[in-house]
């Protein structure tokens, strides 16, 4: 398993999850709900934020490996079904969209594994829908961990707009996705 600062960036993602989570533990007594779900927010940006720098690192740096390629979107993956869960416990996103998201995350992680396994990644190889679809949820599940407004701007409000288009948007990947694997499945089944 190689180790560099990229591969260093995507285990502190995965290891901020149990703080994260753990926040939402402390009693009221300790930590204010308010500023609990502030530092929340800040956490899910910080590890957002190490999303992108550990693969634009890697690939400035020429340290892109097969082991990054799994791990990163492993921790993607867990900080986002992380947080909705979260969110879920807390009332503030709703189970159909939890269950859309995550259930397309597992089916689209199986789709490419198994692809891979027949060599045919090229066909599920990451798209433009898949990128507006993480961008959306990155946003909406700050927004909806934060909760409060921030300086007269509707937090709230933007969140559960970006929360839904997150899910439209997972939905339409899906099929995209779904769709360009079909000759393979078909071929195969």
């Amino acid at each position: 398993m190689p180790l560099n600062i990229p591969i260093a960036l995507t285990w502190l993602r995965i290891a901020i999850i149990p703080f994260f989570v753990g926040l939402f533990y402390l009693p009221e007594a300790l930590l204010s709900p308010p500023l609990r779900d502030a530092i929340a927010a800040w956490l899910f940006i910080l590890a957002a934020l190490t999303d992108w720098f550990d693969g634009w690192l890697a690939r400035r740096w020429n340290q892109t490996s097969s082991f990054g390629a799994f791990l990163d979107p492993v921790a993607d993956k867990l900080m986002v079904c992380a947080a909705l869960l979260v969110l879920l416990h807390l009332d503030r996103v709703g189970s159909l969209i939890a269950l859309v998201i995550i259930g397309r995350e597992i089916t689209i992680s199986a789709l490419r594994e198994w692809m891979a396994q027949i060599g045919a990644s090229s066909s599920v190889a990451v798209h433009w829908l898949g990128k507006f679809k993480t961008a959306a949820q990155m946003v909406a599940i700050p927004c909806l961990l934060h909760y409060q407004d921030w300086f007269d701007l509707p937090v709230l409000l933007i969140g559960q707009v970006l929360i839904v288009g997150a899910a439209l948007l997972t939905v339409w990947s899906m099929l995209y996705y779904l769709k360009k694997a079909w000759p393979e499945i078909a071929a195969r089944t």
